[in-house]
């Protein structure tokens, strides 16, 4: 675990906000969970298991059907203190649009399972259906698999880069005490979900991005991308304490 993740007792102890650069939030909109700065996205290794929770998967936006109007949906948006750019959407693959599909899943409605060599997130709906986002992938989003739990939501999250990333580029140095601030152009977007076994935090991050051509893709660096419109939509939707699946690579035979 990064030094820098506070003790388990301490977290949950903690009800205060911060305030950090231009954007001030109220206690319940700028953290849900904890005040944790990311410091990358790793992984511990460490697998626990929990019980499952069903959310009401009906609460929340509505879901994408027949006749849904893509161009509010991905349009551009005012959030809090900051501008959330217009989405080219009619740009991309129709399939890495949000939208649902037949899912075939062991796994109870309101669960997220993301497979990160098929590049789609799935959140789990009742009669073999799933709500299904595009996602970009990082090369840490390939290093970890497993189940875990959202413990932490963060509405305009910091990022700290990890040491490997300074070595390679030392003008990033100065974001490693404080964090590269909360905005559009920060790598970790509009939203962020923290994934947790127990109480360990696997450094796993579900979040937004800048560079929305990277749906789709491999990338360098990172977790598990999503539009940002999408990650504020699953946000919308999924309550910590959700139950997380992340798919292994594939066997051959499969």
């Amino acid at each position: 675990m990064n030094a820098d993740t506070k003790d388990i007792r301490q977290i949950a102890s903690t009800t205060d906000s911060t305030a950090e650069g231009p954007l001030r939030l109220s206690r319940r909109a700028l953290i849900i969970g904890a005040p944790l700065v990311l410091a990358a996205c790793q992984s511990s290794g460490i697998a626990t298991t929990g019980a499952a929770i069903t959310p009401a998967v009906a609460k929340g936006p509505p879901l994408p059907g027949e006749g849904f109007d893509y161009a509010k949906a991905y349009a551009a948006v005012t959030d809090y203190d900051f501008k959330v750019p217009a989405l080219p959407y009619k740009n991309f693959d129709r399939k890495y649009w949000r939208q649902v599909v037949d899912h075939d899943s062991r796994h109870p409605a309101g669960t997220i399972i993301v497979d990160p060599y098929g590049k789609f997130l799935y959140w789990t709906l009742p009669g073999g259906k799933a709500l299904r986002y595009g996602i970009g992938v990082g090369k840490a989003g390939f290093a970890w698999s497993g189940d875990a739990k959202v413990r932490v939501k963060r509405v305009w999250p910091l990022w700290r880069p990890p040491r490997e990333m300074i070595a390679r580029n030392p003008q990033l140095e100065k974001y490693w005490k404080d964090g590269y601030p909360r905005g559009p152009q920060n790598p970790l977007g509009a939203r962020a979900l923290d994934l947790w076994q127990g109480s360990v935090d696997t450094l796993y991050r579900i979040h937004g991005t800048k560079e929305p051509n990277s749906i789709g893709r491999s990338v360098s660096s990172g977790c598990i991308r999503m539009w940002n419109q999408d990650i504020m939509d699953l946000f919308e939707r999924v309550p910590t304490h959700t139950n997380v699946v992340v798919l292994g690579k594939p066997s051959a035979s499969s």
